[in-house]
């Protein structure tokens, strides 16, 4: 086991957590509008340009700026990109806040956006690690899925429209300022995408704690997350107030501890699914595990228990019948996913994923 090279370690600064959390929002967004011109920038999934009665409690004003983000599809540079613009045309003054509102994908552009409003350019120059210069704009997290733990992370991942890859803006500045922990808005979330969403958090964990960059910080919290998630969804009701609650709990950990550690195998093969073939993160996540027994195998044993306790549908066979073509832009989307590639297989990891082992593990989804 080797330390992990991770020298700044940021977690979010304040955060409430329990039900009803989300009435604590206008108070805290108060203390940063000091002047009658400050206003804030609400970045929320789609999802809720339905759902009166939440938009209701953020308090939005008539200088506020509220943005719907469509989660069909995951982010992109070129979306992040426009969407900047857009907001630039307020004038030269700046957001005090930022809020994100929503799943992984949401909390990830309101991270894109506090950044880009900041700092300039434009989303793709900062792709990478540590390539964040300055603070980003004042920002808070309002998770309404659980399991990506984007609330908590040092990174928000958008897919490169230049180069058809799947990269995050790693960085300290990344991280959320505060966080509202509202086990009520995760309610009606979908049974299966409450389930993908919080394999996130465990698979996580799992390829952490399987690596070779780890420590008792980490270790630690992978522990908890692992063990949340096995209580959650080896349970009867997956989805009853008090999972919910756990599961809520179990993604913020498992962010705190990516930020502290590394990932493995699962997510870059992951991000290829997503390029490629358009899978949603968590789904391709999922989809991933089925050829991970080779990596992971008491993990991928325990994994395929929850799926069949929970009796989920798991896409398979989706690599079957691509072209050359295809099988290349997988590849390519995989094997540049260096430190988390390293973390579990050392630094000769090339060697040992070739194109063609690529290709076979692939096939085995």
């Amino acid at each position: 086991m080797h330390l992990t090279e991770l020298k700044i370690n940021k977690n979010v600064s304040e955060y409430v957590f329990g039900v009803g959390a989300l009435s604590s929002l206008p108070g805290m967004l108060s203390k940063k509008r000091i002047n009658e011109k400050d206003f804030v920038i609400f970045i929320v999934d789609s999802y809720f340009q339905k759902e009166k009665q939440i938009l209701s409690q953020l308090q939005i004003n008539d200088l506020d700026k509220l943005v719907f983000v469509p989660t069909t599809t995951e982010p992109t540079t070129d979306y992040v990109d426009s969407l900047v613009r857009q907001l630039k045309t307020v004038g030269t003054v700046k957001p005090c806040a930022v809020v994100g509102i929503g799943g992984g994908a949401t909390m990830d552009v309101a991270k894109a956006i506090s950044i880009l409003l900041a700092n300039g350019g434009k989303s793709e120059d900062y792709q990478g690690w540590d390539l964040v210069k300055k603070r980003g704009i004042y920002k808070i997290a309002v998770p309404t899925v659980s399991g990506t733990g984007a609330e908590t992370s040092r990174t928000c991942v958008v897919t490169n429209t230049n180069s058809g890859l799947k990269m995050g803006m790693n960085s300290e500045y990344s991280v959320y300022d505060q966080l509202i922990l509202d086990p009520n808005l995760t309610e009606t979330v979908p049974r299966k995408q409450y389930f993908y969403s919080g394999m996130d958090a465990y698979i996580h964990c799992v390829e952490s704690v399987n690596g070779s960059y780890r420590n008792a910080l980490a270790d630690s919290h992978c522990d908890q997350t692992i063990r949340l998630c096995g209580e959650v969804f080896s349970s009867e009701d997956m989805m009853t107030m008090e999972n919910r609650s756990k599961l809520m709990v179990a993604s913020y950990l498992g962010g705190c501890a990516i930020g502290a550690s590394y990932v493995g195998v699962v997510h870059p093969f992951s991000a290829g699914l997503s390029v490629v073939l358009g899978l949603h993160h968590c789904v391709a996540n999922c989809t991933t595990m089925r050829a991970m027994e080779e990596y992971y195998p008491a993990e991928f044993k325990k994994f395929w228990t929850m799926v069949e306790k929970q009796e989920i549908e798991i896409p398979e066979r989706v690599c079957h019948g691509l072209s050359d073509e295809q099988y290349d832009q997988l590849y390519r989307s995989t094997i540049l996913h260096e430190k988390p590639l390293t973390n579990m297989l050392g630094k000769n990891f090339r060697e040992i994923l070739s194109a063609q082992k690529v290709k076979e593990i692939f096939l085995k989804m």
